[in-house]
């Protein structure tokens, strides 16, 4: 398929909001529940909500572009019921929603306690307006990868390796973030988000690495004879079935050599994991502000390859029929 860098914009840059938020819930949980001690103030919460706000507004904004008529962009949300698509239209606008309400309470202090155990866990308000954005950000971590693991025709997303990986490559460049974010306002938690970010990230590895795999051993259902509708067994195309280009050859092929496709692999291999797991771990032990920074910068570059190689690795059916570009 021929990547569009405003999706490849839309889908990274609100997986590092979602990440970001889906961190400082798990800091604060752990804290509610003594598992963690305090030791973030509010304006940790406040500031890193409103920062995971402006990628998720980020990513909004770079979705305008792939649309021809964006004045229609509601319209989007009007088949929720069948498409995958409509749904993440509507979860993406939730989740902000929750992120800037739980932001506003921690940085007026509109949060209170509303219950406590006897353990000494707590329950408080922006705990709540926390555990529903959670379940809404891994709904349209969801929505997102189905979008592309729902298309059976294309054989290298239609896995569940698509919504894992969607989720897990988010949420460890958000975790990232959250690490170089806490040596500002929340040192006492450096620690915990950096082996947290180095654990996703390895994950995220895992999986990627199975889909790379996956990918490469797949066995494609269509052939030639599929493809134009005959049975003979010895099929031979000689024209890629028309003079000029259009839309099925603009669209459908990346249109790159096998030695930039294949590099671009390897780029994002390294970018993503493993130069910000080494970068992570020594900035974590210095409390090095600008290492942790760095690995987030290099993460999301390597991001930006790593979506680019996703798109571009699916082979439409079509492309059988117009294999000549």
């Amino acid at each position: 398929m021929h990547p569009a860098f405003s999706v490849i914009f839309l889908t990274t840059l609100i997986g590092v909001g979602q990440g970001l938020f889906l961190a400082l819930f798990t800091g604060q949980s752990y804290s509610a529940v003594k598992l963690l001690p305090a030791a973030a103030s509010e304006q940790f919460y406040s500031i890193g909500g409103l920062i995971a706000l402006v990628f998720l507004v980020g990513g909004l904004i770079a979705s305008f572009f792939h649309l021809g008529h964006p004045e229609r962009a509601w319209r989007a949300a009007s088949q929720w019921r069948t498409s995958w698509l409509s749904r993440e239209v509507i979860a993406l606008p939730t989740v902000m929603g929750l992120l800037f309400i739980y932001s506003l309470m921690h940085f007026f202090g509109w949060d209170m306690v509303l219950f406590t155990s006897a353990a000494g866990a707590e329950l408080s308000l922006s705990l709540i307006v926390g555990i529903l954005g959670m379940l809404a950000t891994f709904t349209l971590f969801l929505c997102t990868g189905m979008i592309y693991a729902c298309l059976k025709f294309l054989q290298e997303w239609h896995s569940p390796l698509t919504v894992i990986n969607y989720t897990l490559l988010g949420t460890a460049s958000g975790f990232v973030l959250a690490t170089a974010f806490a040596t500002y306002t929340a040192p006492g938690l450096l620690k915990f988000f950096g082996i947290w970010s180095i654990i996703i990230t390895l994950s995220a590895f895992i999986t990627r690495a199975a889909s790379l795999i996956r990918n490469r051993n797949i066995k494609y259902k269509s052939s030639p004879q599929t493809a134009i509708g005959v049975r003979h067994t010895k099929v031979k195309q000689i024209a890629m079935g028309m003079m000029g280009g259009s839309v099925n050859t603009r669209d459908f092929n990346h249109h790159m050599s096998a030695l930039f496709f294949k590099s671009v692999k390897w780029i994002f291999l390294v970018m993503v994991f493993v130069i910000p797991t080494i970068l992570v771990w020594t900035g974590m032990e210095d409390a090095d502000r600008s290492l942790l920074f760095a690995a987030f910068v290099v993460q999301y570059i390597g991001l930006i390859a790593e979506r680019w190689f996703f798109f571009a690795q699916a082979n439409h059916p079509q492309n059988i029929y117009y294999q000549t570009v």
